[in-house]
């Protein structure tokens, strides 16, 4: 990526301390449900944004690398331990999970894999009951809540 370019998409980790930027759309957003997935993000299943290595940059700081497999990495802030990203060693591209992106609603999956290890009561989810952060809480306790999180813009 070049200084000219102009950020697409931006994004990094809960504390901060690792920034990333993309220059072009991602090719294609996806939910993976196998266990290495699920183990990796410690949720039900990892929804990641499929980049070329050439349209992405690490804008602040590098994360640290577990090496999950014979064939990819996992990147992750050593700081806040926030998952980052899927990419093959030696690979031209990159997948940053979804999450981890200033604006996850403008990267919405449209596929799934490792549907061999989904979790039965996954498709339900959107029947469960649900409440916002604030009815949970009510105001008087959000009121005292102070983030310590990266606000999602740099």
């Amino acid at each position: 990526m070049t200084e000219a370019s102009k950020p697409v998409l931006t994004g990094g980790c809960q504390c901060g301390a690792v920034r990333f930027a993309l220059t072009a759309a991602p090719n294609k957003i996806s939910i993976c449900h196998c266990r290495m997935c699920q183990k990796a993000s410690g949720a039900p299943f990892a929804s990641f944004a499929d980049i070329n290595r050439t349209d992405f940059a690490w804008t602040k700081r590098e994360p640290s690398a577990f090496r999950s497999s014979s064939i990819a990495m996992r990147d992750f802030c050593e700081a806040c331990g926030t998952p980052l990203s899927f990419r093959r060693i030696g690979g031209e591209r990159i997948e940053i999970m979804t999450g981890a992106f200033d604006r996850p609603d403008h990267v919405v999956p449209t596929r799934q894999y490792g549907t061999e290890s989904r979790l039965g009561w996954v498709v339900g989810i959107a029947n469960l009951p649900s409440q916002t952060t604030q009815q949970n809480y009510g105001p008087e306790k959000m009121a005292t809540i102070v983030s310590h999180q990266h606000p999602d813009h740099d």
